[in-house]
């Protein structure tokens, strides 16, 4: 509050005596005062007595103590409330007192990490500053961690970092230097283990894949494999190493759009390990549907080939 209680204490008289006199020389040296307009007086003891025999030592509303019991002072009510208005309210939820949040960052730091890197003929950090940062942070550019901070920083497209994405990354991170960024990888590698966070940052994937200068808008087949390597390499699902498989042995199938890419995460969720549970009536894509009739192709002719040996 700025100030401590002990600022409004009276220091003490500077020569404090004894009353020996008798009450009534106390009344012969005061003049007389109205009953409702005169101070109390402090007994040695402590106690307040009103300075009319017969009454009872009841302090006024007014009258404040410094705890002592020999230094009293008497608060006027209109002192009483400039003494109320110096002390700031106080914000409250439930028992616990509200502050606001300590800034643990600073913008004109952040800028100054963002000039860094940015490439010297436009603003925006581009694949050359991506990998002097990444090198910094001492990760490679292909790292799931690096594809988790571009989710964090909101990043449109691949190997790139605008200012705006930068600022607002770091801002939400709370860090304005290389060692924050660094500080808070294993907080991030844990909130994508949730599963709503991760299904956020599969789909965030498709859109940080695509080429938006180029207008893209189905992610080529070859950088479909590479993402999806890279987005389940915490997590590989069990049928992904034939899923990718079957992509590269059809290069007939030359882009994922994003439906498929989207649909790809119910997909494994579905069929698990066994494609046999695969229901072809459901509405999947029709890219589902080719892989699972060749994966049933492969293992006719596994089991046609083992009887075969086995009958020779």
């Amino acid at each position: 509050m700025g100030k401590c209680f002990s600022c409004l204490k009276v220091p003490p008289p500077a020569h404090q005596h004894h009353q020996h006199h008798h009450h009534s020389s106390l009344h012969h040296q005061l003049p007389p005062r109205p009953d409702n307009d005169r101070p109390r007086e402090v007994s040695e003891s402590g106690s307040s007595v009103s300075g009319v025999e017969g009454r009872s030592p009841v302090p006024p509303p007014d009258t404040q103590s410094n705890g002592s019991g020999k230094n009293s002072i008497v608060i006027g009510g209109s002192e009483k409330r400039l003494f109320c208005t110096r002390i700031p309210p106080l914000t409250k939820s439930g028992n616990e007192v509200r502050r606001p949040p300590s800034k643990e960052y600073s913008e004109a730091k952040i800028a100054v990490l963002f000039d860094h890197y940015k490439d010297q003929h436009c603003d925006y950090i581009l694949s050359e500053g991506i990998e002097r940062l990444c090198m910094d942070l001492d990760v490679k550019p292909e790292e799931f961690k690096v594809l988790v901070l571009a989710w964090k920083f909101g990043a449109e497209t691949m190997c790139r970092f605008s200012r705006g994405e930068f600022y607002s990354g770091c801002k939400a991170l709370r860090v304005d230097s290389v060692k924050g960024i660094q500080s808070k990888f294993p907080e991030m590698l844990l909130e994508v283990q949730d599963p709503e966070k991760f299904k956020d940052l599969y789909r965030f994937t498709f859109k940080f894949g695509l080429d938006a200068e180029a207008g893209q808008r189905i992610l080529p087949s070859d950088m479909a494999v590479l993402l999806w390597k890279l987005v389940f390499s915490q997590r590989e699902p069990s049928i992904l190493k034939r899923w990718l498989t079957f992509l590269e042995r059809h290069p007939n199938i030359r882009g994922i759009p994003r439906d498929t890419w989207n649909m790809f995460l119910n997909f494994i969720e579905a069929v698990g390990d066994d494609l046999g549970s695969y229901d072809d009536t459901e509405a999947w894509p029709s890219l589902f549907d080719d892989f699972v009739e060749h994966e049933n192709d492969q293992l006719n002719q596994n089991i046609t080939k083992d009887h075969k040996e086995e009958s020779e």
